[in-house]
């Protein structure tokens, strides 16, 4: 058995043993979706950032690892300054930047996970 340390936390990882699972529910996934939506639609997209990270808050805390439950750190306002950058590197690269645009996000994101 092999002992992992993250964040003060003591993880036991045995071979072949894998406590892993996702908690979330439809009505649970539904909601969030449409109230994102609604923000998104009502604000013109301005609120994207905040209805991302309310998205990502829900999947990423209904998930458990190894018995672990993951908790999401980030913030509407963190996101909307990596938006904004998006947005300008995509306007001065004609979009080109826009193909990375994703990846940028993901990666703000999985930076901004931890386990709770």
């Amino acid at each position: 058995m092999e002992t992992v340390t993250s964040n003060n936390i003591n993880i036991n990882i045995a071979q072949g043993v894998s406590e892993s699972q996702f908690d979330g529910g439809l009505l649970g996934l539904l909601g969030v979706h449409l109230v994102g939506a609604i923000i998104i639609i009502c604000t013109l997209g301005i609120c994207s950032p905040w209805a991302i990270c309310r998205c990502e808050r829900w999947y990423i805390e209904h998930t458990i690892i190894n018995g672990h439950r993951l908790k999401f750190t980030g913030t509407a306002m963190g996101l909307f300054g990596i938006w904004i950058k998006i947005f300008l590197l995509s306007i001065i690269t004609l979009g080109i930047y826009s193909f990375w645009a994703r990846l940028t996000v993901k990666k703000w994101i999985v930076k901004h996970t931890v386990f709770a």
